[in-house]
């Protein structure tokens, strides 16, 4: 048995270890059941459980979520809508999601499969300075999709202010 502060108690009875825990108005906890003898140890479960909790808390927000962001384009997509969804495809990249980009054919466009593969392999080469492909393009029914995923560092722009009290942003020389 150990006790709150650490120090060893030695072997005793569970009627004798409860009657101590009891004593110092404290739980007695089971640390290791299949040890020869089990170990157990008095401590205020209550305050155990919070500061476990607190630990798996905090764990959480140190982790980081990514999430995969879609683009949908089609096979006879205009040059304009092209670079709008490459720019928003990039931001999304940049922030560290990943990218899924869906080439949706209809009709008698699925009889021109290799303009849609013109475009996605088009969509894939802009943005090979931020992302490597995770998985190659796929033709799954109507639709086919590939994913990208961000590489390297992520660089955040920074927010400088002007004498004038505007803001712009510019990329931070150091990445």
């Amino acid at each position: 048995m150990i006790t709150e502060s650490g120090e060893q108690v030695g072997i005793l009875t569970l009627r004798e270890a409860l009657a101590k825990a009891e004593e110092m108005g404290l739980d007695l906890v089971e640390i290791s059941p299949q040890a020869k003898p089990p170990v157990a140890k008095i401590i205020d479960y209550g305050k155990f459980r919070y500061l476990q909790q607190k630990r798996e808390k905090d764990s959480k927000k140190s982790q980081v979520q990514i999430k995969v962001k879609e683009i949908k384009l089609k096979p006879n997509i205009d040059t304009h809508d092209f670079e709008t969804k490459l720019k928003h495809a990039r931001e999304f990249l940049v922030k560290g999601n990943k990218v899924r980009i869906t080439c949706m054919f209809r009709g008698r466009e699925m009889l021109h499969l290799d303009l849609g593969v013109k475009v996605v392999n088009q969509f894939c080469h802009d943005l090979s300075d931020v992302s490597t492909i995770e998985s190659p393009p796929k033709l799954l029914g109507r639709a086919m999709s590939t994913t990208l995923a961000p590489s390297g560092k992520r660089t955040k722009p920074v927010i400088k202010r002007s004498e004038k009290g505007e803001e712009s942003r510019a990329e931070d020389e150091n990445t």
